[in-house]
């Protein structure tokens, strides 16, 4: 009986810990134009993640994000953009629509991907990752998820948090 206890207490501790383990590394992705984007390729960077949408009040954030991410994107750091319309049909577009909408309006360069679900019954599996991981419901578009370069998660700011916010930039710069 004392064996069976042991091993039962091993195989949750394993099986815990193996859940535990998932990192931002351990998803692949579809960008904006459909390829595959293993984010293993991201290991060794700070990487932020933000669900976006073009129809939203904090849409303008684009244009920080882009400068946030051209301030520091030699330094070892990557926004990753996850368009979705979970609010209010705030990103009624396709795929195609949404990467010209970014290109145009706000001259993106930082990977976008495909259009995802954030929340509810058809959540993407890295948004319940990062939500599961931080107890943090996505609440609305631009809610920014910062990931340390081991693909951990470091925190979460609100979607009003502005890109070049003190606890963002500190966290880029390693403060």
């Amino acid at each position: 009986m004392k064996k069976i206890i042991i091993i039962a207490a091993l195989l949750i501790s394993i099986l815990g810990f193996s859940q535990n383990e998932k990192t931002l590394h351990s998803f692949t992705v579809n960008d904006i134009s459909g390829n595959k984007y293993e984010l293993s390729q991201l290991e060794g960077k700070k990487v932020l993640v933000v669900n976006t949408a073009s129809k939203c009040g904090l849409t303008p954030q684009y244009e920080d994000l882009e400068k946030l991410y051209q301030t520091y994107k030699d330094q070892n750091f990557v926004i990753i953009g996850f368009p979705a319309n979970n609010f209010m049909n705030q990103e009624p577009g396709s795929n195609e629509e949404i990467a010209e909408f970014c290109q145009v309006n706000y001259g993106v360069t930082f990977p976008m991907m495909e259009k995802i679900s954030v929340k509810g019954d058809d959540i993407h599996p890295i948004y319940e990752w990062l939500t599961s991981s931080t107890l943090s419901d996505v609440k609305w578009n631009f809610q920014k998820f910062m990931i340390n370069p081991d693909g951990t998660i470091a925190g979460w700011s609100k979607p009003r948090t502005k890109p070049f916010d003190k606890d963002i930039t500190d966290w880029i710069e390693g403060n």
